[in-house]
This record gives structure tokens, C-alpha cells and sequence, in this order.
């Protein structure tokens, strides 16, 4: 088995969204003993956003890009290899003003590329990252959970779907914002969620 771990958010340390892509990836590897784990921080090491001379590579056929173009279509790639190769995907998921996190959609915006992680046919967008499971820990300073406040899941569902990412499971942190009280309920209760998705 091949997990990949993505922490998406903007600390490197003391991460509440990290911490349960932690403990999901312990679960897992307790389960599957020889799991090899990949973890990408996208704090440590931040992929580029997608600008305009990243569309123009993209949309550059390969024997024609630069070598700078083929240098940052590569670092994209690097991307894509890491998410065909695992069968376990956990992403470490803050809420930062109530949706993703730029070095999030930045991920996405890498691995979303047309006839190789998805395709189109005359029904519509198909995906083409089948057959993989997907935990989500997600953590949020509020309460926001199934309210229209939560552009966040809406969001990552709608993406994963789009990839062809169907079986993804979350687990909630929420009130880190609250006070010791709430982030120690909070904290206990995604423990909860981890064991029951997890058994």
C-alpha cells in the first residue's frame, strides 16, 4: 500500500489539520504494516500558484515548451506521479476564511490536468484517479459543520468527484478557536471519528 499525506496548512508546526492527518496515517499504517508513506508539507516546501505563464506552458505542446516552461510543467508532474501512485490519500485540511487554503488549491490546481487525471466525453467530465480512498481531517476555528458558513467540503467534494476520488471519508476539529475547553473537545471528538472510520 502507497499513502500519501498532504498537510495543506500554512504552519509547518502546531497544526490542528496536520495533527489529525497524523493520526489518520498512524491508523492506516497500524492497518497495513509496510505501508510506504509519501508526506508533501505544502508550507515547507510551497508549490507555485497557477499564473499566466503556467497556463502557457500547460497549453504549450511538450516538444515546443522551453526549458523553463518544462521545468515548472515538470514540478507539476512530480505531483501528479505522487497522487496516481497512492492507494490512501489524508490531506490535512484548515479552514482559512471559511474555505480552502491557498497552498491546497494550489495542489489541486497541479494535479487537475486534462486526458491525465481527468478527461472529457460527450457525457460530461470523467475521472480518471479511481480506486483510491481519501481521508480528510479538517479543522476550523468555528463551528461550521453541514452550515452554509462551510464552503470548504462543498468545495473538496465537488474536486474529488471531478478527479474521480469517490470513497473519502472526514474527520472534524472544530471550536480550535474556543478557548482550551472546546479545543480539548474538539480534539477528542475527531480522536472518536478516527477510531470509528478506522476500526
Amino acid at each position: 500500500m502507497n499513502i500519501l499525506q498532504i498537510n495543506s496548512s500554512a504552519r509547518s508546526t502546531g497544526s490542528a489539520s496536520t495533527r489529525l492527518a497524523d493520526a489518520i496515517v498512524t491508523r492506516v499504517q497500524a492497518a497495513n504494516p509496510g505501508a510506504a508513506l509519501v508526506r508533501r508539507d505544502l508550507a515547507a516546501a510551497p508549490h507555485p500558484v497557477l499564473d499566466e505563464p503556467t497556463l502557457q506552458a500547460l497549453f504549450t505542446p511538450a516538444d515546443k515548451r522551453t526549458p523553463e516552461q518544462a521545468a515548472r510543467i515538470a514540478l507539476d508532474d512530480a505531483l501528479i506521479a505522487q497522487v496516481q501512485a497512492a492507494d490512501v490519500i489524508v490531506i490535512g485540511a484548515p479552514m482559512y476564511n471559511f474555505g480552502i487554503t491557498v497552498q491546497l488549491k494550489s495542489w489541486f490546481d497541479a494535479i487537475a490536468r486534462a486526458n491525465v487525471t481527468f478527461k472529457y466525453t460527450e457525457n460530461g467530465p470523467v475521472g480518471l484517479l479511481t480506486g483510491k480512498k481519501v481521508y480528510v481531517g479538517l479543522s476550523r476555528g468555528g463551528l461550521h459543520r453541514d452550515s452554509a458558513n462551510d464552503s470548504q467540503v462543498p468545495y473538496l467534494n465537488t474536486m474529488f468527484g471531478f478527479l474521480g476520488l469517490t470513497d473519502v471519508q472526514y474527520v472534524y476539529s472544530e471550536g480550535m478557536g474556543m478557548g482550551p475547553e472546546a479545543v480539548a473537545k474538539a480534539q477528542a471528538q475527531a480522536d472518536a471519528e478516527i477510531n470509528a472510520i478506522l476500526v
